[in-house]
């Protein structure tokens, strides 16, 4: 389709809250070139989540790359109305990007395990329990359809860092975190 613009941090999209999607508006052709807009906008800029307020559309609708297994190239999937509900109390901090703040990482804390429900890019309701990466991907991308961005859950502000300080001074350690 086509290669949408990604909104930056300062938008006033990226702080309000998302409109819900009327689930008879899944099938029509418009929505459905804006989800492959947005397919082709998450592999132009290389993100592993896009969730609509990032291309200036304000609707419940984010999309990732889910590792179906190793064997396999990830799939993108769809979650139109998502609602997320926290499994257990276990919360891990690690690094994140965003599309919408371009260059820059920090560390947020995330919830391990979530159950998600929510219509998928046909209009059939799903519901699965995510864990790990796919769980922090799908709270960062539910937390733009509430207008929030990952600045505001990190917990220490002085580890945010410039992708390329990033890559010479944290991500080893990062490597060294996911062989323990």
């Amino acid at each position: 389709m086509s290669i949408l613009k990604v909104s930056q941090m300062g938008h006033p999209v990226l702080r309000r809250v998302a409109d819900p999607v009327d689930p008879d508006q899944i099938s029509t052709d418009a929505f459905q070139r804006l989800l492959a807009s947005m397919r082709d906008t998450m592999a132009a800029y290389q993100g592993v989540g896009l969730a609509a307020p990032q291309v200036h559309v304000s609707n419940r609708v984010v999309m990732y790359m889910a590792v179906v297994d190793e064997e396999t190239d990830p799939d993108v999937l769809v979650l139109v109305n998502p609602v997320i509900e926290f499994l257990g109390d276990e919360i891990e901090s690690a690094w994140e990007g965003c599309l919408s703040i371009p260059g820059i990482r920090g560390r947020v804390p995330r919830h391990k395990r979530i159950q998600v429900t929510a219509l998928d890019e046909m209009g059939k309701e799903i519901a699965y329990v995510a864990e790990a990466f796919e769980a922090r991907v799908i709270q960062h991308e539910v937390d733009h359809l509430n207008g929030i961005l990952y600045f505001d859950r990190m917990e220490d502000l002085g580890t945010l860092s410039f992708q390329t300080e990033y890559e010479t001074f944290w991500a080893q350690d990062e490597d060294e975190d996911d062989q323990e």
